[in-house]
């Protein structure tokens, strides 16, 4: 069976703004187009980034996506519409993006606790939701064990699926779990040398900035691939290699969080390449203390 290159990027995109200064553009961004359809592609278009980090770096330092973050903000600006003008519940569902006042109406029911009709009486209940203030604030701890190494393109062969960037988070750890317990891993045990599970990479495309693909890999080194299997090409790149050591899944996300708070922002030696997140699990016991992972980010020297 031949194998399917499924994936290829041919340019390289430089991201060459301070990462805090991008998520304050950002934050600009949304609140000057509050009351247009934008989303977190429009965003990273205008700002000619990768939609994939921009995503990821926001939720890591915010706690919110861009999708939830605009929306919790427009809530908020309805809520004050309502308690000071006598606008009609209807025309805010428009006004805020919404296809229909009942669907304005739960959401806001779910982000304020009342209803619109509600909050004209009810005003103290009103959830506030201001604006971002993007600072960068370095506590004391380890040192991010750091490695810059050249790759040359290699070839992976794993499951691939296709996520939405607000659903991600929600959506690849059922993934694992599902891959964990279906006759899927035993489908992969037929290429034993090629150790899948040893990666999770993510990756993005540019022609569907909405969407990007994930893929439960290991090497491939020219086997014949079964059915539901794909062959991936990752180009070469200069990659930031960091190490975590600890218990899963907590010791990765916690590495996850310090790289874009700790080693990104005002970094003056690189920038990131758009495209790629590697997540690399060694073999062993993942709840162990001792238990070895990394995240490998394709990044460029700044000139």
């Amino acid at each position: 069976m031949p194998h399917n290159y499924s994936f290829r990027i041919e340019k390289e995109e430089m991201i060459s703004i301070d990462w805090i200064e991008l998520l304050r553009c950002t934050i600009d961004y949304i609140e000057a187009h509050l009351l247009d359809p934008i989303s977190a592609e429009d965003i990273a278009r205008n700002l000619n980034m990768s939609s994939f980090y921009l995503q990821k770096g926001f939720r890591l330092m915010t706690g919110y996506s861009i999708g939830e973050y605009i929306r919790n903000r427009r809530l908020y600006l309805a809520a004050l519409d309502l308690l000071e003008d006598d606008k009609k519940v209807i025309d805010l569902a428009f006004l805020y993006g919404y296809e229909t006042p009942e669907s304005f109406t739960k959401a806001f029911r779910r982000f304020h606790g009342v209803s619109p009709v509600q909050i004209k009486t009810q005003g103290y209940k009103m959830k506030q939701f201001l604006p971002l203030n993007i600072q960068i604030s370095v506590s004391g701890g380890s040192k991010l064990t750091v490695t810059i190494e050249k790759m040359e393109a290699m070839e992976v062969v794993g499951i691939e699926r296709r996520f939405p960037y607000d659903k991600a988070y929600e959506l690849i750890p059922k993934l694992w779990a599902e891959y964990c317990e279906s006759t899927m891993q035993k489908l992969c045990r037929n290429l034993p040398d090629c150790h899948i599970g040893m990666y999770g990479i993510s990756m993005e495309e540019e022609e569907d900035r909405k969407e990007f693909r994930y893929l439960i890999a290991g090497e491939y080194h020219g086997e014949e691939i079964p059915e539901g299997l794909k062959v991936v090409k990752i180009p070469g790149f200069l990659w930031a290699k960091f190490q975590s050591i600890g218990p899963m899944p907590s010791s990765i996300q916690s590495l996850n969080t310090r790289i874009f708070k700790e080693w990104l922002p005002g970094n003056p030696e690189y920038s990131i390449v758009a495209g790629y997140n590697i997540e690399m699990y060694s073999l062993g016991d993942t709840k162990a203390k001792d238990y070895i992972s990394e995240i490998w980010i394709p990044v460029k020297r700044k000139n």
